[in-house]
């Protein structure tokens, strides 16, 4: 997710000749994992991973890791339908990894009646899916029951950083450690908090900057969560070249967070935590059946960093809403439908969200 785009205002418009060479920089520099969705860029990920790495590499160069979309499961018959346009999208024969998405108490429950557990297993067993798990979105008492019913998922998709660590509502930390507990293998998203964590209010970058002057705030986001002795692998979306060399420059030398380095991620947490006033992640989950077509995600960053650079972002952030409110639906035109609370992972109060947004701008 999160490719680049010809046109920002597109999220399909992927612009496959900069993915492309991203790529080539990510797997000449030994790094081969790479991860999609059947809705991600608005079911165009698929397709544009077959152009940029399938057609262009051996199978045997690269991983794959896909995810079944629950919300678009039905019925048992759902399943195969579905992981078959998969396969066609993607133009592999097998997925290395193969993760229900965005698992929660509701999807767990379309699972035992659909025989979606057996479903996977029997996919293993046909060799076309090499490892088998789950991303999760809901809380730990809902993940240690998946955990002790169905040991045969051996992997865990977490959303994991050092903001939400000790979030009552994401309870990063709480489920990193039922993992452990529970002998799964942790893949890490949104360790860069949907890239907000890669542009941190100034109080924070000075105290990166003391300690490591050429490190990005991005770097320390990631090494906090590679860190971790139980992760297998930390994902980042990527949007162009530069994040790609950022990201893959320090990874290939990779050193853990030393004692040092962990109490300054603390205080840097602390004071994040009290300067984000909308901890959204801009996953857009949340936009795909708005009726008002309400950029949602985006009016959040936009208010957001009003709220933490204060005055020196005033200018540019009503420029941004003013041109976002062009072609997209306002805050104000919200009919309070709720469908967007229902697919959040991060459990937000969109709708009361969207008022303060319109509060402040309209």
């Amino acid at each position: 997710m999160r490719l680049p785009l010809v046109d920002p205002r597109n999220p399909k418009s992927i612009d496959i000749d900069h993915f492309k060479k991203m790529v080539d920089v990510f797997m000449d520099r030994g790094f081969n994992y790479f991860d999609t969705a059947y809705t991600y860029h608005q079911s165009k990920s698929e397709a544009a991973f077959r152009q940029a790495v399938v057609e262009r590499y051996p199978r045997d160069r690269y991983t794959i890791t896909d995810k079944m979309p629950m919300w678009e499961v039905r019925q048992e018959a759902d399943y195969e339908r579905l992981f078959n346009v998969q396969l066609q999208r993607t133009g592999v024969d097998y997925f290395d990894y193969y993760w229900f998405h965005t698992l929660n108490k509701g999807y767990v429950d379309v699972l035992d009646r659909t025989n979606g557990w057996d479903f996977i297993l029997r996919k293993q067993k046909e060799g076309r899916i090499r490892n088998i798990g789950f991303s999760f979105h809901d809380d730990s008492p809902t993940l240690e029951r998946i955990l002790k019913e169905h040991p045969e998922m051996a992997h865990v998709q977490l959303q994991i950083n050092y903001v939400d660590w000790d979030s009552p509502s994401i309870e990063s930390g709480k489920c990193y450690e039922l993992c452990e507990k529970y002998g799964r293998k942790v893949i890490v998203m949104e360790p860069v908090k949907g890239g907000s964590l890669a542009s941190v209010p100034p109080e924070v970058e000075s105290i990166f900057k003391e300690h490591s002057p050429d490190a990005s705030p991005a770097s320390w986001a990631i090494r906090f969560a590679a860190s971790l002795p139980n992760v297998m692998m930390v994902l980042s979306g990527m949007s162009e070249l530069s994040q790609v060399e950022d990201n893959t420059g320090f990874m290939q030398d990779f050193k853990p967070l030393d004692a040092e380095e962990q109490v300054i991620m603390a205080r840097a947490a602390g004071i994040i935590t009290n300067s984000i006033a909308i901890p959204c992640t801009a996953c857009h989950y949340c936009t795909d059946g708005c009726p008002m077509n309400i950029a949602i995600p985006e009016y959040f960053a936009i208010y957001n960093s009003l709220k933490q650079f204060g005055k020196t972002s005033a200018s540019n952030s009503r420029f941004y809403f003013n041109r976002l409110s062009e072609y997209r639906g306002k805050p104000s035109d919200c009919i309070e439908c709720g469908q967007c609370e229902e697919h959040c992972p991060q459990h937000l109060p969109i709708i009361s969200n969207l008022k303060l947004v319109s509060k402040e701008y309209e």
